[in-house]
C-alpha cells in the first residue's frame, strides 16, 4: 500500500534541553529501538538544529512551559513586571519596571483587550519564534505539526502565571527551580505568527471536541470490553481528558500544515 515503508523511513529527533530527561527519554527509547522500525533517533537542543526535510511534530504541553514576559497597565502607561528582593533580601517580590517597554514587544490590539490600570498582558516571544520557525519549515517542506496545551483562543489581558509542585499549585517566587513554571498559552499570538510565516492554520479546537471527533468514546468502549476490572479506570480517564469539567474545554488543539494538504483529522 502507499504507507509501506513509511515507519521504517522516521527519523525520529527529540528536542530537549534537560540533560536529565534526555537520560530518561534514552533509557526508555534506546531500550526499545529494536522494536521502533526507525531509521535513526536522535537528541537536538534546539527546533533550529532539527535536519530539513519532511517534518511531522507533535508538542504537547510543551508551548506552556516556555518562558512569558508580563507587563501591568498602569496610570503612567505600561510596564513589565520584574522579579526583584523584598527589603529584608530574603525573598522575591514582583516590582515594575521604572520605563516604558520596548517598542514592538507588546501585542498591537492592545485596545481591542479594553485593558484597565492592574491589568496583566503576558507574551511569549520564544513561542513565537518558535512557531514561525516551524511555520516556515512547513513552507518548505511536506509535513504537519500539532499542538496540545491549555490555553485560550484569543489574546486576552490576565495573569495566568503559576508554579505546580508536586502535582499542587504553588507561589512561582518561593522555591525558584524546585517548581514547574507555567501560564496559558496564547494561541491567537500562535496562529498569527504561523500563518504569516507561510503555513496554514486549522484550530485551536477545544480537546474534548478533537478526541471526540477521532473517535475516543468507541476507543474507550472497546478498552473497557475487553478489560471489565479496568472500565471505570478508562471511564475516569476518558472524563478527564473530556470533559467541560476535566481538561476537555481549558485545553486546545492547533495544527500547522504546509499549503495544498487536506484537513487533518480532528478539523473537519
Amino acid at each position: 500500500g502507499a504507507t509501506e515503508g513509511f515507519v521504517e523511513s522516521w527519523s525520529v529527533s527529540l528536542v530537549e534541553i534537560s540533560p536529565v530527561l534526555k537520560t530518561a527519554q534514552e533509557d526508555a527509547l534506546v531500550g526499545a529501538k529494536d522494536a521502533l522500525p526507525v531509521r535513526t533517533l536522535q537528541w537536538w537542543s534546539d527546533f533550529s538544529e532539527v535536519p530539513e526535510g519532511p517534518l511531522l511534530l507533535v508538542a504537547n504541553e510543551f508551548l506552556d512551559a516556555l518562558p512569558v514576559r508580563q507587563f501591568q497597565k498602569t496610570s503612567q502607561g505600561w510596564r513589565e513586571r520584574m522579579v526583584g528582593v523584598s527589603d529584608d533580601q530574603k525573598e522575591f517580590r514582583f516590582i515594575l519596571a521604572d520605563g516604558p517597554p520596548e517598542d514592538g514587544v507588546l501585542p498591537p490590539h492592545l485596545s481591542a483587550t479594553g485593558a484597565g490600570d492592574g491589568d496583566i498582558i503576558e507574551v511569549r516571544p520564544v513561542a513565537a519564534a518558535l512557531a514561525e520557525a516551524i511555520a516556515g519549515r512547513l513552507a518548505r517542506h511536506p509535513g504537519a505539526a500539532l499542538f496540545i496545551d491549555y490555553g485560550h483562543q484569543r489574546t486576552a489581558c490576565g495573569d495566568t502565571l503559576q508554579a505546580v509542585k508536586e502535582h499542587t499549585y504553588h507561589d512561582p517566587l518561593a522555591e525558584p527551580g524546585a517548581a514547574d513554571l507555567t501560564a496559558h498559552v496564547d494561541f491567537g499570538a500562535l496562529r498569527e505568527a504561523a500563518a504569516e510565516s507561510g503555513a496554514v492554520v486549522f484550530g485551536p479546537v477545544l480537546q474534548g471536541a478533537f478526541l471526540t471527533s477521532l473517535g475516543i468514546l468507541s476507543r474507550a468502549e472497546a478498552l473497557a470490553a475487553a478489560s471489565p476490572a479496568h472500565a471505570q479506570d478508562i471511564d475516569a480517564a476518558l472524563a478527564r481528558l473530556t470533559s467541560d469539567e476535566g481538561m476537555g474545554r481549558l485545553f486546545k488543539v492547533m495544527a500547522l500544515t504546509s499549503p495544498g494538504l487536506p484537513v487533518p483529522p480532528g478539523f473537519e
